[in-house]
């Protein structure tokens, strides 16, 4: 027979020196013992003990933390953003039908999906090394950009619009007015494409933080075949030192910008012409939140 005994407790003195970017966000550091006791034979006295260990970093109030949950105006700005794309998607597929016009289309519609694999690596690369919450237009981004470098699994934890609402609002205020002045389908099948794409990177990103046994088999296999980034490929971005695979559609960029160092020849013409340094030249000064397990 094995007997368990688990244990939980606080460290209250170890959590006093972690860093807080944000009064409202409680982490609590909890540390789970576990003890297996189980016999090495049927008649000795003795035992084998196997003690696991696990450390993570905790948000007891995680599920009802309001910068995760979705609001109203989160789910509008989605609605809205969904709205425009689907618009441009079927003025091209009209279009299409109107003028016989098949391949150009879905050949403009291939280019934009490759294309928002490119944008998002570039945009990934600019939030994550430069700016701060105070940047107009896209501080609150950059702000949660940092947070996720700190705690990169609780964006597996944010609801849908709020994941979503940022980039959503953007392809809206771009998009709608590309709806209304044009109607060239090969253009559309291009628009609609790349702002499907942007819209749902932050969701691409997401699963790519996800496990394979709690994603969808369908999103499985789209990484599997490498039509969304996945884990595997994702995962070396939360790796020192942390200024590589920045593209989160597809991540087919990734392989190409890496190997020729473009990020790095961007950052340094920056430096010299502005005198700004990426985030990146520093190790970040980060909490590695990851649950980790310890065998001895």
């Amino acid at each position: 027979m094995s007997t368990p005994l688990q244990t939980k407790y606080t460290l209250s003195p170890i959590t006093n020196n972690i860093p807080r970017t944000r009064s409202h966000r409680p982490w609590l550091l909890h540390i789970r013992v576990t003890c297996l006791l189980t016999p090495t034979t049927n008649s000795q006295p003795t035992h084998e003990t196997k003690l696991v260990v696990k450390q993570r970093l905790v948000n007891p109030a995680l599920s009802t933390d309001p910068n995760l949950q979705s609001t109203w105006t989160h789910r509008l700005w989605v609605a809205a953003g969904c709205t425009t794309v689907f618009a441009s998607f079927a003025k091209s597929i009209i279009g299409a039908f109107g003028s016989n016009l098949w391949f150009e289309p879905a050949l403009a519609g291939f280019a934009g999906y490759i294309i928002a694999d490119l944008g998002s690596g570039v945009y990934h690369w600019a939030t994550d090394n430069y700016g701060d919450s105070s940047t107009p237009l896209v501080g609150t981004h950059i702000e949660d950009s940092q947070d996720h470098h700190k705690w990169p699994w609780t964006i597996t934890k944010r609801q849908f619009a709020n994941n979503l609402y940022l980039l959503a609002r953007g392809t809206t205020l771009t998009v709608l007015p590309i709806d209304l002045a044009f109607d060239d389908p090969v253009f559309h099948g291009f628009v609609s494409t790349f702002a499907f794409c942007v819209l749902f990177c932050q969701l691409f990103h997401a699963w790519a933080h996800g496990t394979k046994s709690k994603l969808p088999p369908l999103v499985v296999w789209l990484q599997d075949i490498g039509l969304l980034v996945s884990r595997t490929r994702h995962v070396n971005h939360h790796r020192a030192p942390y200024n590589n695979n920045y593209c989160v559609v597809s991540g087919v960029w990734n392989k190409v910008l890496d190997e020729s160092n473009v990020f790095e020849a961007m950052e340094m013409v920056l430096f010299l012409q502005l005198g700004v340094r990426p985030r990146s030249w520093t190790e970040p000064n980060s909490v590695w939140t990851e649950e980790t397990e310890f065998n001895r």
